[in-house]
């Protein structure tokens, strides 16, 4: 399921969610796809009572006991296991019940389960933070949603099933599931719909609202029909003619890239929750996610890829879900490298400016990600895999990294994949041993800090000598380092072969040599050293170890300070007193003007910066202190202004500056990055 400015934050985030179901409830160990497994489930939802009743018909064949699973919220009415009561439940979990099946010589298991409940009340005032990892099977006249992980169907443990479902609902609510459309039908008695699965699935979610279809049909790789809908409530119905068209372009573009596109259709969904989730043939996207004018040429394409990586390769969680990576890195960076160098650069700033945003401890190596739970969880999941994706092409080139992935998509469509099997295909195209690059990228946390030491020159033959010392800090990488070498008559990028902790480079120049520039581009994946990370607003929104200063004592202002520092960490705030002495931490400090300008008097740190004085009802900033981490300031005219900032504010995180009037962004910007630049004497 992908997100906004998760890729806005909600608006940036809508690109980075894309989790599954799956993720959600079993993302520690990659399910068996050697158990053939067939789902068969009728299921009929009643939005208005949110009464829902289900059978499903299950076979397998298996040897050995299995152990079948639904959600506490549901009672069984019925259950046979080869025509025998399915017997009494074992211990589950908080949210789920539990049932053996027991172990059988040969043959074919047969399992009939009815089941029913009540769902949980759709809730669309949520934001889309708290839809993030939401298991509750909810549903209204506004919309249902049925996640996998909230286990509202019956379904074997550790598993990929291939499955049909038919959907039962009033009349004027439509549904679907991740699948191929069999039939569809509506009467004056309600709307029946029966979709098919036929590869293995990790997972079924189910979505359903007022819709009105849409419906085109284009032709794949090799002529195959593809069916592109559009599932939308009626208030954004103008939209989805050209949703439709994008998804054809963005079929079309993927299929050149990697190979033809597994399925026979692609959904667009309107959700009435801020939510972005993508799943196998569909994307569910929130009502004012779908209105944003910049998402058809962002996000919608994420969501397509994953049908692809994620959603027709799986992850193999239990080793690391390189399907977010390679997505954010075929998706997201790709349209940035379309727009041209500067907008791909300032991507991959970017990426390392959040890299740099995480205190120590909240990294972990890509081997141990799973899915985006939080801002930190993405960074390193999204953004640092995307850019080892970036360092291997410049290491192999466009072309045998291209080929490389199109073996992976050929060897490996619809099974569990590992980064083992990525590294595999990397290996088989371009016949290099990459083991080491492999290894330091995907199992260590953290990332190297690389430095220029010395650089000097000397007169040679051929012109001109240039010795250029580097260092990075333990233990230490097989890196690539670009080095940006300016001379008399223009500018070029060296590649440096950096592996010990220091090393001493020779280059021969024909022009008389000014200065060299550490990787001028940003192409390699490392910590920046302080004074090329400007503090951002992201800093107090990752760092756990972040305390708050409120600077209202009292009242409705205290309250909404109290209250946007918790949006802003999305915790409850460590809250110290405005006299206390500043922790060598990273600090938020929460006030109206007249309280942030004599707090930042008091602490002699800077004043507030021209570029934001006098702007807007509000305005935040980032200070750099020196010896500690970075102060963000929040400072509005009144409360009325304070409180208009919970909602948005959290979704400038890439920001140094942002100024508000009432809950509009008017102006925002990042302080400026000073590379590392050295004089040649």
């Amino acid at each position: 399921m992908t997100l906004i400015g998760a890729r806005l934050q909600i608006i940036r985030g809508i690109t980075c969610l894309v989790l599954s179901g799956f993720i959600a409830t079993a993302a520690s160990s990659a399910p068996s796809a050697k158990t053939d497994v067939g789902y068969d489930i009728t299921v009929r939802i009643d939005p208005a009572s949110r009464r829902i009743e289900g059978r499903s018909l299950i076979t397998v064949s298996a040897a050995g006991e299995l152990t079948l699973v639904l959600g506490r919220r549901f009672e069984v009415t019925h259950a046979l296991v080869d025509g025998l009561p399915m017997g009494r439940s074992i211990s589950g979990t908080v949210n789920t019940q539990a049932w053996r099946i027991p172990r059988r010589q040969h043959g074919q298991r047969r399992i009939e389960i009815h089941w029913r409940g009540e769902l949980a009340p759709m809730d669309s005032s949520l934001e889309h933070r708290q839809t993030l990892g939401r298991t509750e099977p909810a549903s209204g006249s506004a919309g249902t949603f049925l996640p996998d992980s909230s286990g509202w169907y019956p379904h074997l443990v550790g598993t990929l099933p291939r499955y049909r479902v038919s959907l039962e609902l009033p009349s004027g609510q439509r549904g679907l599931v991740a699948g191929r459309l069999i039939d569809e039908s509506e009467t004056t008695e309600g709307y029946r719909a029966s979709f098919e699965f036929p590869f293995p699935s990790e997972g079924i979610d189910l979505m359903a609202g007022p819709y009105a279809i849409g419906t085109d049909t284009m032709r794949g790789a090799g002529g195959k029909p593809i069916q592109i809908r559009t599932y939308f409530h009626p208030q954004i119905g103008d939209l989805a003619k050209k949703y439709r068209e994008e998804v054809k372009g963005y079929i079309e573009f993927y299929e050149t890239w990697i190979g033809e596109y597994p399925f026979t259709e692609f959904s667009v969904v309107s959700s009435p929750t801020p939510t972005g989730f993508g799943m196998p043939t569909l994307t569910y996207l929130g009502i004012e996610v779908l209105r944003l004018p910049f998402i058809r040429a962002t996000s919608l394409g994420h969501e397509v890829l994953h049908n692809w990586w994620g959603n027709g390769v799986y992850p193999d969680y239990a080793h690391g879900n390189w399907s977010e990576g390679l997505t954010t890195f075929m998706a997201d960076y790709a349209y940035k490298e379309r727009e041209g160098s500067e907008a791909a650069r300032e991507m991959r700033v970017g990426w390392l400016r959040d890299f740099s945003a995480l205190a120590s401890g909240q990294d972990m190596p890509l081997t141990k990600f799973t899915s985006r739970t939080h801002g930190a969880s993405q960074i390193v999941g999204y953004n640092k895999a995307a850019m080892v994706f970036l360092m291997m092409r410049d290491l192999l080139g466009q072309e045998t990294f291209d080929r490389a992935l199109q073996l992976f998509w050929h060897e490996q469509r619809f099974r569990v994949a590992s980064w083992t099997d990525l590294q595999r295909a990397f290996e088989t195209v371009s016949g290099r041993d990459l083991r080491v690059f492999f290894r330091q990228w995907l199992t260590r946390s953290g990332a190297p800090v690389v430095r220029i030491a010395e650089a000097a020159r000397t007169y040679s033959d051929s012109g001109h000598r240039v010795s250029i010392t580097l260092e990075q800090s333990e233990p230490t990488y097989q890196l690539r380092v670009p080095i940006g070498l300016r001379t008399e008559v223009g500018e070029e990028v060296r590649m440096l072969d950096l592996e010990q902790k220091r090393q001493t480079f020779t280059l021969e120049v024909p022009a008389r040599p000014i200065e060299v520039t550490l990787d001028p581009g940003l192409r390699l994946f490392r910590q920046l050293m302080p004074q090329e990370a400007p503090p951002i607003l992201r800093q107090i929104m990752v760092d756990e170890t972040v305390v708050s200063v409120l600077l209202p004592e009292t009242g409705e202002a205290y309250a909404a300070a109290e209250l946007l520092a918790t949006k802003l960490q999305n915790r409850s705030p460590r809250i110290i007193s405005a006299t206390n002495a500043l922790p060598t931490v990273s600090v938020l400090v929460i006030g109206l003007h007249d309280q942030i300008d004599a707090w930042l008097a008091r602490r002699q740190l800077p004043v507030r910066p021209g570029v934001v004085q006098g702007k807007g009802s509000a305005q935040a900033w980032t200070v750099s202190r020196p010896g500690g981490a970075a102060v963000t300031l929040v400072s509005a005219r009144d409360v009325t202004a304070l409180t208009a900032l919970a909602r948005p504010l959290p979704h400038y995180g890439r920001q140094s500056y942002v100024v508000f009037e009432g809950a509009k962004m008017i102006e925002r910007g990042i302080w400026p990055m000073r590379m590392q630049v050295m004089k040649i004497d």
